[in-house]
Formats: structure tokens, sequence, C-alpha cells
């Protein structure tokens, strides 16, 4: 009879190695003789057999510890476990690390012990609530009502009728995961009698049928901070769904939007608003009052001979950070665009005063409109009418 090769030497491993070091050098040999990859190696398969079998003890607090101590005597006698060393059967159950890693999250597990731990947990849940700009300025608490599921009060949660205890699903044992045999490999997915939970329940709670949450509307309070901008979204914590049967509750998420204001125009945390101003204040110059979005005014000089698109900056006077807890520090500014407004609907004398004023204006009074038809007039080599 063939002497066993030593666990720690087939895994090329030190004896001192760690669980995480183990595992690396496990699925490194297994992905390299599989024998599915090595079709023409005969020996692959036994080789495979070697590498499960070593790794299915070491990566066993309480087998390693045995055969440490007493070799592969610790096992004589099928005591090893499954596929142990004794060679009888072959079990790729060890295999599933590497499929967990790639597979876990397609085949809904999320991971080793994943899906019995989030199985029963509420889905998390979308409101959409629209605000206006001054909500975003000045910050709120809103008030919403969000259909959703919570825990079911006559039997607290649980399912179960008052007085019946959840049993262990027959179909796995209280695991909450079945396994598949497809070919060399074997599957693990969530239990479907159980839906992963690992019980079921034999007298349901008349209520919620067994489920442990009834649907009702919930009314919450919403902070909304100053600063927040379109699309921003706000997080309560357990305000999801309920879980199944006292599963973890799922969170609520708060999208906001932000509705077209009147005036003002916003640019992450600066604001723009054009502010029309007459034809005589432009050319004079003078002084106009215009909005800030806190409900007050500001008032701006416009200097003679201004043009339309001149723009005017009031500093503070935009947005607050979402990062400032305060007002008074971390405002965006507000720019005030000028629109010049031609007059319309002309009296007589009015119409009187503008054509003697054409008559004798000049290029001095209209410096762009001159500068512009004398570039026409150079670009079409001085043929311009």
């Amino acid at each position: 009879m063939a002497t066993k090769r030593d666990f720690y030497e087939i895994l090329g491993v030190s004896r001192s190695a760690t669980p995480d070091e183990l595992k690396k050098a496990f699925r490194k040999l297994a992905m390299q003789h599989h024998p599915d990859r090595n079709p023409d190696d005969k020996d692959a398969e036994q080789k495979f057999k070697e590498i499960n079998e070593a790794y299915d003890v070491l990566k066993d607090d309480q087998k390693r510890a045995a055969y440490d101590q007493y070799g592969h005597a610790a096992f004589e006698g099928g005591m090893g476990g499954r596929g142990g060393p004794g060679g009888q059967g072959f079990d790729f159950t060890s295999f599933s690390d590497i499929f967990d890693d790639l597979f876990g999250e397609f085949m809904g597990g999320g991971g080793r012990g994943g899906a019995r731990g989030s199985a029963n947990r509420g889905s998390d849940l979308r409101y959409n609530l629209e605000i206006t700009l001054e909500d975003c300025y000045r910050g709120k608490t809103a008030t919403i009502r969000v259909p959703t599921s919570v825990a079911c009060e006559a039997c607290d949660g649980s399912g179960a009728e008052a007085g019946a205890q959840p049993i262990a699903c027959p179909t796995c044992k209280g695991h909450g995961k079945v396994r598949a045999q497809q070919g060399f490999f074997t599957i693990e997915r969530t239990c479907p009698t159980c839906g992963g939970a690992g019980k079921v329940i034999e007298k349901p709670c008349k209520v919620c049928g067994g489920a442990g949450r009834v649907h009702k509307e919930k009314t919450l309070s919403v902070d909304i901070p100053p600063g927040v901008d379109e699309g921003n979204r706000i997080r309560l914590s357990g305000e999801g769904e309920a879980g199944i049967r006292g599963g973890g509750a799922g969170d609520l998420y708060v999208f906001l939007s932000v509705q077209p204001h009147r005036l003002f125009r916003r640019e992450g945390q600066n604001l723009h608003c054009r502010v029309p101003v007459s034809m005589t204040t432009a050319a004079l110059g003078g002084a106009v009052e215009v909005p800030t979005l806190d409900g007050g005014k500001a008032r701006i000089t416009i200097p003679e001979g201004t043009q339309t698109g001149k723009q005017f900056r009031l500093r503070g006077k935009g947005m607050p950070s979402l990062q400032q807890s305060g007002f008074g520090s971390g405002h965006g500014d507000l720019y005030i665009q000028v629109m010049v407004e031609t007059p319309v609907k002309l009296s007589k004398r009015q119409r009187e005063l503008l054509e003697e004023f054409a008559e004798l204006g000049g290029e001095e009074t209209s410096p762009e409109s001159s500068g512009f038809f004398a570039k026409v007039k150079e670009m079409l080599g001085g043929k311009a009418e």
C-alpha cells in the first residue's frame, strides 16, 4: 500500500500556514489540476482528489489539530468525514469555495453563508420628493406617506400563531441551503421551501398568513439639509420594507427633484437672474433693486452705457454648501445679468424725441454697432452699403 503524502506537502504550504494561505494554495492547485482542464491527463483526477482531501482536513480547525497530532492515523476507519483519507467516495464540496467567489452573486447566494443571512431582509424602497429652490436654500422637514410592509403586530413579526414556534425546514434541515450535484460539481442554492431562513411555520399567523409582515402606509419625517440639489438622495435606514418572519428591514431612499424657479437658475452653488433694465437707465445710469433667494432685496448700481449681457456679482447671495452646517459661510454667489429693454408703444412726443436723438447720434454713442459694421465693411473689401 502506497504511503499517503503529507497534506501540507500536497498544498505546498508550511505547517504554520494561515487559513488564508491554505485557501489561496488550494484555489491555485484546484484550478490547475481540475479534470475538466486536463482531459488528456490520466493523473489529473487523482491529483485533484488529493488536493481536495488535504484542504478538506486542514481548513477545519478540529480536523487540522487532530492531523497535526496524529497524522493520517487520526482519520483511519472513515473518521475523516466525506471522501476522507480512506479514499471512499469523492466529494467536491471544498471546491465550492472557488464557485462562491466566481458565481456566488450569479446564483443569488452572495458568497458562502450570505444567502441565509440576508434572505429574509426586506426590500429597499424609493420615494420621489419634489421640493422648491427655496427648500434647497433653507432646508426643511418634509412629511411623507409611504406605502410599505411593516412587522405584523399580531405575531410580533414571527409569522407564527401565538404560542407556536417555527421548526427546522424539512427540506434543508435548517441550513437554509440545498445542494445539487451537477457532474463534478456540487452547487449550493437558497432553499426553495424556507427561502433561506432555515425554518418554516407549522401554524401560520392568521393576520399575516405566516409572512410576519402586513401592508401599511407609514408617515415619516424627512430632514432636508440646506444646500441639497437635483438628484441628491437621503437614506432612511430601516424604513424600507419589513423583513419576512422577523428579518431585518430594508432602507428607504428619498430622491429629490427641484421645481424650476420663476426668477433664478442654479449652477452648483451659484445663482443666476436676468433683470430687465430700461433703455434710459442703461444709457444714463442709475440703480435697481433685485430679489435674493432668502426673500430679501439687494441694490445694484447701473453705470451709464450699460449693455445687455453685463453681469453684476453679489458675493455670498447664492446657495449654501451642503457641507456647511450653518448659514453665513460657504455660500455661492448671485449673478445678475442685465437685459436692456427696448421701449414699445411710444407716444408721438417720445417718437419725435427718439428720431431727433437718432439724427444727432454718432459713432461715440453706439461704439459696439459702429465697430461691428466697420469690421463687416473691411471683410467685404469696402463694399458694404
